[in-house]
């Protein structure tokens, strides 16, 4: 039998906003072979978030040992919570085969590939600044001033596109699900050709 294909790494960054979780659950529903990291976070659940689904929700001092032992892939400070990648989860991931996909903002996006320039760079871009707000309403989950800030940092976000490998624009949900799926199909065509 011969030894196991190493997986492929994708990273899926995009602003508030943009639509990274519905996309996420579509693409996860209708891809094979493809599994997402749950990463960790401080910040509280939202309603009908699901502890180890949705995040591994832990304490900030908890957060803080995971950094000190060295247990992260990556983590940042967004809007005040941190957030990081279980690092031996995607290793083990990794090694076994498994292509696995990380929903991460973009300076998290970035380390990635800094650390992994094998990484794949899927950015999701709002169709306009309008519809990015008006998404970021209907959540409900930020209050005027968190929404603002939101929105300001996603100008820089958006200025980062260029440093990602590929761009998809959400303005239909589907369409942009399944342009990520050929990304993902494509990637796999070329790596398999390229090891065989």
């Amino acid at each position: 039998m011969p030894p196991c294909k190493r997986g492929l790494l994708f990273v899926l960054s995009a602003p508030s906003g943009a639509g990274k979780d519905a996309l996420l659950k579509l693409l996860l529903s209708s891809c094979r072979g493809i599994k997402r990291c749950v990463t960790v976070t401080t910040r509280p659940p939202r309603q009908g978030e699901v502890d180890g689904v949705d995040y591994h929700f832990v304490s900030p001092e908890e957060f803080q040992r995971m950094v000190a032992a060295g247990e992260l892939l990556e983590w940042a400070e967004v809007y005040g919570n941190l957030y990081g990648t279980p690092k031996r989860w995607v290793e083990n991931a990794l090694a076994s085969g498994t292509d696995v996909i990380l929903k991460i903002d973009v300076q998290g996006g970035l380390s990635v590939k800094r650390l992994l320039p094998e990484a794949i760079l899927i950015f999701l871009a709002p169709p306009s600044h309008r519809e990015q707000e008006r998404r970021l309403r209907q959540r409900e989950s930020e209050n005027d001033r968190e929404l603002q800030v939101r929105l300001a940092a996603a100008d820089f976000e958006m200025s980062q596109m260029p440093e990602y490998d590929y761009v998809v624009v959400n303005d239909d949900l589907s369409e942009a699900a399944g342009k990520v799926a050929c990304i993902v199909t494509a990637e796999r065509c070329r790596v398999r050709s390229q090891r065989e």
